[in-house]
Order: C-alpha cells, then structure tokens, then sequence
C-alpha cells in the first residue's frame, strides 16, 4: 500500500514556533518563557462556577452562537468600555478560541484574488489562514524599536484587490500600542471604500499607557470591523480556549456561515461561567493591567546587569531583547542554544517576519510567577 501523494496548501508551513520551543524546553527542563501562557491559577470562582455548571448538567451543546448569558455580558462590556453597541443575537458569538475567530473571519471574507494587508512582525496564524482562503497578504513592516505604523506605507499598499487590514493592538510580539491617531488615519484610508477591518485585541486590558483603542470604540470603523478578544488572556485560562468575535450584523452573517462549520459551538459550562464572573466582578480585568506591569518590571529588573538589552514594552506579557552583545547566531539557532545551554527558552521573533527578517530579537514571556522569573533571571544574567 502507498499514501498518495498530497500537494500541500501551505508549503512553507511547518510546526509552529511556539509548540517548537515549548516542547524543546520540557526536553531539556528549561524554563519556558516561550509560549504565552500563565503559570498561575485563575480566579477560585471561575472555577467553582465551572464545576457548579458540570453538575447541573451544563454538558450538551448550547447554541451555535454562544449561549445568551455569556452574548449578554459581552455586550454589557464592550458598552461600558468603547460605549459601543452590539446586538445581542445578532453581532456577537463566542468562539473557540481568538485563533478560530481569526481564521473564520478571514474565511468568511477573503477570496481568491484578494489581498490582506498586515504587520510585520505579523502573528504566525494570519498568513497561513489568508492563503488557505486563496488570497495574499502584502505585509507592511513595523521598524525597531518603536514598531509604529507608517501610515503613508499603508496608503501604499492599498490596492483595488485590498479585502482586509488586520490589526493587533496591543501588538504581539512587540508591545506596540495604537493611538487614537493610528485609528484616526486608518479611518481616513478606508473610508469610501470596501475593504473590512479585523481586530486581534486579545490583550486589550493588558496596556500600560494611555487607552486601548478598540476597533469597537470609533462608529466609522465599527461598521466596517470584526473584533475579536480572548477570555484566554484576560482570565488566565489560556487552555480554555474560550474567545468571542463581535462585528455588524452583515459581517457577523458571514462569519457565521463558516463558523458553524468549522467548530459549530463551544465548551458549554465553560461559557456559563464565564458568564457568572463577569456579572460577579466586573471590574477583575480593571486590574490586569497594573497585574502585568508589576510583573513587566519585576522582569526587566531581573534582565538588569545581564548582556540582552530589553526594548520598550507598552502592552501584553511579552518582553522583546536585543542579544547583539552576547552572539552573531541568528535568533532561531540562538533561542535554541539559550534553552538547551542555558536552560530558558524564547521565540526567535524572525518567527514573525515573513521574510525572515533577523534584528538579533528574542521574546520572553513575563506571564509568569516571581518565583520563575527570578529564577530565568539569574539564568539570564548568567549568560
């Protein structure tokens, strides 16, 4: 018997960087500030409101839209913080995941044809999903250290087969915030025209200066946008895999479509709890911000008196560093040599940048436990 040979769709795709390093730092007991994800427990409560759902027989599908709870306190939020307004029934659905969200507003959207614009360094799952729809991403760079928009690249960018921008903000890996500005000037681009908005938000009460200027929060750019967030991010259940996507009515239709098709719904008491917190305390993501900026600066203390040279870190958990005084490798073999020689794994941020682009530029993860960040310190200051 032979397997038949099978062309791949996305040929210059191989394991993701994050599953990579991880599973290298478990090989060599490194510490993993690779893979975004806490090493700290969620709220008790969530996790009471979880069992309490199971046991009251919460363990069938809900609606394919998310059940009406978990829809309802979203929208409660979105108001509260971007006083924007979402129907219920019809312009919000949780999603597994924010990657899920992603993809199947790329799926629902992007044709054969069409192009997406995005930034570079770009999140590894966007391109892969524009070209399994058939369409090409035309990538705009973001240059160190600050990594700002350059509006006027942009504008350049922007062809009569544009489809989509999508944005990050606060942007993975670089910590970049957008400004009021930045969203005014993406306004003023797509105005007149065509072409849909998609907003990865996930660390969006994760920021430590200024607002979050969500997609949501300008009407001009709400009529036109899929906004996506993560109850991953915010609550610490990175393994939940729990999301929601919130866009108009018209986008919303669509991206249903494919939804239903590639996940259909999502863990049941899961999103009852997540309802139950919410309405519990409100005000628990309120809080992450100064949370993560603790950590933020407990961690650039610990790189203090080491050889990286840590850049500006305005949002999210991630912390990039600069290694031109420790080596000439590139950063792939670096983050390589940093975890099976000095037991802490990174991501290469070249994993970002479609053309490889190498700036000597790792990211760490500071979402983690002093214990561990003290402890990848004097690892770190070691090297």
């Amino acid at each position: 018997m032979v397997t038949p040979a099978l062309p791949s769709r996305l040929p210059g795709v191989g394991t993701t960087i994050f599953t990579v390093m991880s599973r290298l730092a478990n090989e060599h007991g490194a510490i993993n500030l690779s893979q975004g994800f806490p090493d700290f427990a969620p709220p008790g409560l969530l996790l009471e409101r979880v069992t309490h759902h199971m046991q009251a027989g919460a363990n069938q599908y809900p609606p394919m839209t998310g059940v009406p709870a978990l829809r309802e306190a979203i929208a409660e939020k979105l108001e509260r913080l971007y006083d924007a307004r979402y129907d219920v029934e019809n312009e919000i659905t949780v999603t597994a995941g924010a990657t899920q969200a992603l993809f199947t507003a790329i799926s629902a959207c992007v044709r054969p044809g069409d192009e997406v614009i995005v930034f570079a360094p770009v999140y590894d799952s966007y391109i892969p999903a524009i070209e399994l729809a058939g369409g090409r991403a035309r990538v705009v760079n973001l240059a160190p250290p600050h990594f700002r928009p350059d509006w006027g690249e942009v504008a350049a960018a922007i062809t009569p087969q544009t489809r989509m921008i999508v944005l990050n903000t606060p942007h993975n890996p670089t910590g970049t915030v957008w400004t009021a500005d930045d969203m005014e000037a993406l306004a003023g681009l797509v105005r007149d025209t065509d072409i849909v908005l998609l907003g990865d938000e996930v660390y969006e009460h994760i920021l430590y200066t200024g607002r979050h200027e969500s997609l949501a929060r300008l009407p001009e750019l709400r009529e036109r946008s899929f906004v996506v967030s993560s109850f991953g991010k915010t609550y610490h259940i990175t393994g939940w895999k729990i999301a929601y996507c919130a866009a108009p009515a018209e986008l919303m239709r669509e991206f249903r479509k494919v939804h239903q098709f590639n996940v259909f719904t999502v863990h049941h008491p899961a999103q009852l709890a997540l309802a139950d917190f919410m309405r519990a305390e409100p005000g628990f993501a309120d809080g992450l911000a100064e949370f993560y900026r603790a950590k933020r600066d407990f961690f650039r203390q610990q790189l203090a008196g080491s050889r990286f040279d840590p850049l500006p870190c305005d949002g999210t958990y991630f912390l990039l560093a600069r290694y031109d005084r420790i080596s000439d490798l590139p950063d792939s073999e670096f983050v390589r040599w940093l975890t099976i020689e000095k037991g802490v794994a990174a991501i290469p941020v070249s994993a970002f940048m479609p053309d490889g682009r190498q700036d000597r530029l790792i990211r760490f993860c500071f979402a983690k436990n002093e214990v561990t960040l003290a402890a990848a310190g004097e690892r770190l200051r070691a090297v």
